[in-house]
């Protein structure tokens, strides 16, 4: 039997020939045969809102927030539907805003990527700086307790579109809705407050999961503090194909959607397995070390106490240098060390729940990692460094004594396993 991982652009084969191997995949759902008759169709008969066309007069100007980089939407397509839907009016009027919350802006050959070259030259493009305080202003105060700053040209515009995917998350319980613009286009403090150690802690800040879920709670208290009108969410196949659309209003539009992405991603299994492979669903998503945690995260789902885990991500992308996540690994000699830092009281730090998440899971099991960092960062990173991913399932089996049962996660995050109660 052969698998192939989702790696980079150009996937990685991985050969389960002789191995008690299981391979957990999403329900493939074919995509749409006409995308932008569907698209036509849903933006015409929304989800508990009015049409599109309708809500946005000729002189107003709109805000469009699209995902970063590090996210497999359509943009191009979507884009070039919504202007012609909105073709009343004029492309000064619009500002497309790329959503990176705390990562690094996208690059001019990012953004054509993203949007392709005809739009990147003929419509605003920026984006968002969540450092930047000076790009920022007051949406309001959260029913949390603390104040929400958000990009101040998203703040500016008469009408506000959020466009992203569909998929699960392992704090949010669902992306999409208005994960577009909290944490999309705020600033990094608002960022701080709901990323707290306690709401990633919680049990409800898992996949799948929408209700009781604290991270979720607080995407929505924050990002509905400025009116949003009109939500473009989609749900994709593994062939990046879309399977359906959910567009109209943030909350029913989005909630329609988790149900639909429920029903073909997550998958229940009977026992946990002593060794799972994962990836991080290939390019875009596992540039670097950051993101895979969220392969990881799928993979210990189902993994037995004190087994193996191994993640296939390029990385090609670092950990990345910008922000404290990697610099938090190298400091503290042991996943304990980070998490009791991160949980003792009033430490507030970037990115320490992304680390958060990683020290729970390496507290559990073992991780190794498949991918162009170099051996001493990998193991710096507390993570066993993995050259051949078949010579590791060996290794395991052979020092338990017997043969290991394994489970592969080709598309990663994409599919999210549980065990079946």
């Amino acid at each position: 039997m052969q698998a192939t991982l989702d790696y980079g652009q150009t996937g990685l084969p991985l050969n389960l020939a002789g191995l008690d191997a299981t391979l957990i995949s999403p329900k493939f759902i074919p995509g749409l045969p006409d995308e932008a008759k569907a698209f036509e169709d849903a933006v015409r008969g929304p989800i508990g809102s009015p049409p599109l066309r309708s809500t946005i007069q000729t002189d107003e100007t709109v805000a469009i927030v699209i995902p970063d980089i590090t996210r497999a939407l359509p943009n191009e397509r979507l884009l070039n539907w919504l202007f012609v839907e909105l073709s009343h009016v004029p492309p000064g009027n619009f500002t497309i805003i790329s959503g990176t919350g705390t990562h690094r802006e996208n690059t001019p050959k990012e953004w054509v990527y993203m949007v392709g070259e005809t739009i990147y030259q003929n419509y605003k493009c920026i984006n968002h700086r969540g450092f930047d305080r000076e790009s920022l202003s007051l949406g309001g105060t959260s029913a949390f307790g603390y104040d929400v700053y958000f990009n101040s040209e998203y703040i500016r515009a008469d009408r506000k579109i959020m466009m992203g995917f569909i998929e699960p998350h392992f704090m949010a319980g669902f992306s999409g809705g208005y994960k577009a613009v909290f944490p999309g286009v705020t600033a990094v403090d608002t960022i701080m407050k709901y990323h707290s150690a306690e709401n990633i802690g919680h049990p409800g800040s898992t996949w799948g999961n929408l209700e009781n879920n604290p991270t979720q709670e607080n995407i929505r208290a924050g990002g509905s503090l400025v009116p949003v009108d009109f939500l473009v969410n989609v749900t994709l196949n593994n062939k990046r194909e879309i399977t359906g659309f959910f567009l109209g209003d943030p909350i029913e539009a989005h909630e329609a959607g988790c149900q639909f992405c429920k029903k073909t991603a997550m998958i229940d299994c009977k026992e946990p397995f002593d060794i799972v492979v994962t990836s991080n669903c290939g390019y875009p998503l596992d540039q670097n070390l950051y993101q895979a945690v969220k392969g990881m995260s799928a993979a210990a789902q189902i993994l037995k106490p004190g087994g193996l885990i191994i993640s296939a991500a390029r990385c090609n992308d670092g950990f990345p240098d910008h922000g404290n996540f990697k610099s938090f690994l190298f400091e503290h000699d042991s996943p304990r060390a980070m998490l009791d830092k991160i949980c003792s009281p009033g430490f507030e730090q970037l990115d320490q729940w992304q680390v958060q998440l990683l020290a729970i899971i390496l507290l559990k099991s073992r991780v190794g990692l498949h991918s162009e960092l170099s051996e001493e960062e990998v193991t710096q990173a507390h993570l066993i460094p993995v050259s051949n991913i078949r010579e590791a399932i060996d290794e395991e089996a052979e020092r338990l004594g017997r043969k290991a049962s394994v489970a592969v996660l080709p598309e990663g995050p994409l599919t999210i396993p549980y065990i079946e109660k």
